[in-house]
C-alpha cells in the first residue's frame, strides 16, 4: 500500500485548522488533537508534518505573515496615491470584519505565545520589523518632505495605534467597533497631517 502524499494542500488545510483553533478556542487549546479535529484528519497526519505544537505555531505564524504580506501588497498596488495606500494598508490591520477580526485574534494568540518562546519571539520581531518598514516607507512616500526621524516616529506611532486597536477589539468589540477603529485611524492620520 502506498503512502498518501502530504504536499501543499495538506499544509494549507493544517494551517487553516491551526488558525481556526486559535481563533475559536484560544492558544491554550491548540493541541495536535484539536488541529486534527479541525482539519478532519488523524493526529498521525498532523504529527507527520508537524511533530509538536511549537512546529504548528511556527508554520502557522509564517503562513499568516506571508498571507498578510500578499494582501497588503495588493492593497498598496491598487491605491491611486501614497496617502490612500498608507490609509488602506493600515485599515487592513484593524479588526473591521470577520476575516480581519479572526486574523487579529490569531495574531494576539501568536503574540502571547511569543512572550515565553525565544524562537516565536524572533519570528514575531522579524515580521513586525517588516510591517514597520512597510509603514515607514509608505509614510515617507505620503510625506516626501519630512525628515527621516519624523517619518520613523509617525510610522511607529501608526503601527502601535493599529496593532493596539486591533488587539483591544478582540477583547472588547463593543467599545472598539469597526467605526471606532477607523475613526481612531483617521484621527491619527489627520493629527499627523496625513489625511
Amino acid at each position: 500500500m502506498s503512502r498518501p502524499s502530504h504536499g501543499g494542500a495538506t499544509d494549507e488545510r493544517l494551517t487553516r485548522a491551526v488558525h481556526d483553533v486559535l481563533a475559536r478556542q484560544g492558544l491554550e487549546r491548540l493541541t495536535i488533537r484539536a488541529v486534527a479535529t479541525a482539519a478532519g484528519c488523524t493526529t498521525g497526519l498532523v504529527m507527520h508534518r508537524f511533530p509538536n505544537r511549537r512546529a504548528l505555531l511556527l508554520h502557522a505564524r509564517r503562513t499568516m505573515h506571508e498571507n498578510a504580506r500578499a494582501r497588503v501588497e495588493a492593497i498598496e498596488a491598487a491605491a491611486p496615491d501614497p496617502r490612500t495606500a498608507l490609509r488602506d494598508v493600515l485599515r487592513n490591520g484593524l479588526s473591521l470584519d470577520e476575516p480581519t477580526t479572526e486574523a487579529s485574534v490569531v495574531w494576539v494568540g501568536f503574540l502571547a505565545a511569543s512572550v515565553t518562546d525565544p524562537e516565536l519571539t524572533a519570528e514575531h520581531r522579524a515580521h513586525n520589523a517588516s510591517w514597520r518598514q512597510r509603514i515607514t516607507r509608505l509614510v515617507a512616500s505620503a510625506a516626501p518632505d519630512w525628515p527621516a526621524e519624523r517619518v520613523r516616529t509617525v510610522a511607529y506611532a501608526l503601527v502601535a495605534m493599529v496593532e493596539g486597536a486591533a488587539a483591544l477589539a478582540t477583547a472588547d468589540p463593543d467599545t472598539f467597533t469597526p467605526a471606532e477603529q477607523t475613526g481612531l485611524l483617521d484621527a491619527t492620520l489627520a493629527a499627523h497631517g496625513l489625511a
